[in-house]
């Protein structure tokens, strides 16, 4: 018999319906309209984030930037689903998740500027820094989850990955190792449907969660631009982790509205009507039509929420070009924990380097000159 179609979970129609579905409904009962709202400004706040560091980026300022636009509601609602001692391992492209972490808005651009190794301290909002190594923090999600069980700390970690990333071999093993030793860890993939220029379909011939089964670990298809839905099933994830159910698996189900970083130019390998047919499924339209459909949208609250997004981009903007530019020593800053000899001798030789005097070039132990 063929398998029963499964639809990924939704409690928000792009027309801001409500949708019936009482097991998941049930899970976001408390989210009240005080927190819609907060949950609205959040979305409004960060794509306003993502424009200002985009539009730097276009004017020089910035090197490089990983544009989130569309996918506000899959970084928002997981992100408020987290508790304050649950711990974040990103990928490069969650500027959403930091903003709801307590990152300010002006660290966000630090290391796209190429002012910094970091954006922030993660010590500080336990969150990870931005990850180019496709796939790696599922990895060390998977590792700190696991020694923090070991302690006997009873939190989550969550690992944010792209559809692109399960192509890789450390997802595999994260997965693998987390569902034989039940780390308390969420994996979630957003799946925007591309991999820069590959779409979602090279990836896998079957829905990515399904992956997951084939590690016994459950997992939940969700609609991503659905805030409400997303917020439901990080919940689930969150607390079965917490309370030793071991790893989950999410797939949320958006789209990326625009390039993969500044560096590219989806139109050369997407059609637009694509895009136009997502543009009508936005996570931020979506909630803003439920507001106004349970008479908790107005103008004084849509001139807020404007008035604060504008306020943090200009944090941003400021913040941005008032970074001094870095000491050409603190290139050896933190690459090691505990001091390093060659790490030493680079140090050396890069400071005789730039004072001008060569002097005699540094022997390593065991290598001859």
């Amino acid at each position: 018999m063929p398998e029963k179609l499964a639809y990924p979970v939704q409690l928000i129609q792009p027309d801001g319906r409500r949708v019936l579905d009482r097991e998941h409904a049930a899970l976001v009962a408390d989210v009240g309209a005080e927190q819609l709202r907060a949950l609205y400004q959040d979305m409004v706040v960060t794509r306003r984030i993502d424009t200002e560091a985009t539009a730097l980026q276009r004017q020089g300022q910035l090197g490089l930037w990983p544009p989130l636009l569309g996918q506000e509601a899959a970084q928002v609602g997981s992100a408020r689903a987290l508790h304050p001692d649950d711990y974040v391992f990103c990928s490069y492209r969650e500027a959403a998740v930091a903003y709801c972490r307590g990152v300010r808005p002006g660290e966000l651009t630090r290391l796209w500027r190429g002012a910094a190794h970091h954006c922030w301290d993660p010590d500080v909002v336990r969150m990870t820094n931005p990850n180019i190594v496709v796939g790696a923090q599922g990895l060390h999600a998977t590792g700190y989850a696991y020694a923090a069980h070991l302690d006997g700390a009873e939190i989550a970690t969550i690992a944010y990955f792209g559809d692109g990333a399960t192509s890789q071999g450390d997802i595999a093993e994260a997965l693998g190792f987390a569902s034989s030793w039940s780390a308390p860890v969420v994996f979630f993939c957003q799946n925007n449907g591309w991999a820069i220029s590959a779409p979602v379909r090279v990836q896998s011939a079957t829905p990515i969660v399904r992956r997951a089964y084939g590690y016994g670990i459950p997992g939940a298809q969700v609609d991503g631009n659905d805030v409400l839905a997303v917020l439901a099933v990080t919940r689930q994830a969150i607390q079965r982790a917490r309370t030793g159910g071991g790893p989950s698996f999410i797939e949320a189900m958006t789209y990326r509205m625009g390039p993969h970083t500044t560096a590219d130019d989806p139109t050369r390998y997407r059609a637009a009507a694509e895009t136009e047919e997502w543009r009508r499924r936005d996570p931020i339209d979506r909630l803003r039509r439920l507001l106004e459909r349970e008479d908790l949208y107005d103008s004084d609250f849509e001139r807020y929420v404007a008035a604060e997004a504008a306020a943090v981009a200009h944090q941003v903007r400021t913040a941005t070009l008032e970074l001094p530019d870095p000491e050409p020593m603190a290139l050896f800053d933190h690459v090691y924990a505990t001091p390093h000899p060659l790490i030493t001798a680079e140090r050396r030789e890069y400071q005789e380097y730039l004072t001008g005097d060569p002097g005699e070039a540094p022997v390593q132990e065991g290598v001859r000159a």
